[in-house]
């Protein structure tokens, strides 16, 4: 049997064959990724809690102060690419509304959380008409969330569906989507380091649908300490994957457009299109507008945002006229 101290020698040896450039090189990295481990998770936890962000406009902040465009943003979004979505779509949406983004909980989605964190923002910010933007799966969650603020007497007025899923069948991956979800359920957390292999290797298998500085740059993103964490991503698979339409009503006063690309390959455009339409039918007033030329074709307006500023702008002239209040009933 091996002793502590022989254990030592051993390794003391070890390091003495050890050229100190090696040596050097080695304390480093160690030191870097102790570093990271770090700063990683004091930016987590910093963001445990459900966030609204504003995102500031002087023109709108000064014209529609009780109006709101609010982002949900989509699967494994951080809450800085949310903003730099919302800044992409800001020349339009701002001239209908203030605007903000839904900075989803390191802890894992909630739509309790946020259904009561939004009814108190609007209570304390005297918001009279509210407009949702959902991004890819964000608009699955605008959709529960309207439906439930109707329940308390506050109407959405209008709900915009960037390349969302009705439901999980729309999602074209499902063997890595259904694998996310399966270790979700059964307990397991995704280690951030292999969640950025994991990530890597999607983007590839997607590889026409992104360049590949797209798709370095988004790898990328999920090992920054700014990532969402893997507890919240691994939520939002399950979510999508038990997301039942069926379940929500809207009424006549929420309008509802789904804009995206038949060229889609994370949803499918062939069936999302229809889903929607059939769940909402009175609800829903467009759905023929396609983000053409757009790369990724997948609810891409920051990659694209002369593209998805046209198709938005012919949106708001079309089913939105200039807000006078009164899209919310009451507030409670």
């Amino acid at each position: 049997m091996t002793t502590d101290p022989e254990r030592l020698l051993t390794y003391a040896h070890g390091l003495k064959g050890m050229s100190r450039r090696r040596f050097l090189t080695g304390s480093a990295l160690g030191l870097a990724l102790a570093t990271d481990l770090f700063v990683t998770r004091q930016i987590q936890e910093a963001r445990e809690e459900f966030t609204i962000i504003p995102v500031e406009d002087e023109y709108a902040d000064a014209t529609f102060p009780n109006a709101r465009w609010i982002l949900f943003p989509g699967y494994k979004t951080s809450w800085e690419e949310g903003v730099w979505i919302m800044n992409s779509l800001r020349p339009v949406l701002s001239r209908r509304a203030r605007l903000a983004v839904m900075g989803y909980s390191n802890r894992g989605l909630d739509i309790s959380t946020i259904v009561g964190s939004l009814r108190r923002y609007i209570r304390t910010q005297q918001i009279d008409t509210l407009y949702f933007y959902g991004h890819s799966f964000g608009g699955m969650v605008a959709v529960e969330v309207a439906s439930r603020l109707r329940e308390v007497g506050i109407d959405v007025r209008f709900i915009l569906l960037d390349s969302s899923p009705h439901d999980r069948f729309d999602v074209i991956d499902q063997a890595m989507f259904d694998g996310v979800v399966y270790l979700y359920e059964a307990g397991y957390r995704v280690p951030t380091v292999l969640r950025g292999s994991y990530e890597l290797a999607e983007r590839i298998v997607h590889k026409n649908e992104r360049t590949w500085s797209q798709i370095v740059d988004q790898t990328l993103e999920q090992l920054s300490p700014l990532a969402p964490s893997s507890v919240l991503i691994q939520s939002q698979a399950s979510y999508i994957f038990h997301y039942n339409v069926a379940r929500f009503s809207l009424g006549s006063s929420t309008e509802l457009a789904f804009i995206g690309n038949p060229n889609d390959g994370t949803v499918d455009y062939a069936t999302a299109r229809p889903g929607w339409a059939a769940a909402f039918p009175d609800s829903l007033v467009s759905a023929d507008l396609i983000t053409e030329g757009a790369l990724p074709p997948h609810a891409s307006p920051q990659w694209n945002p002369l593209i998805y500023q046209a198709v938005v702008r012919e949106l708001q002239q079309e089913f939105l006229p200039i807000p006078t209040g009164g899209a919310v009933k009451s507030i409670s």
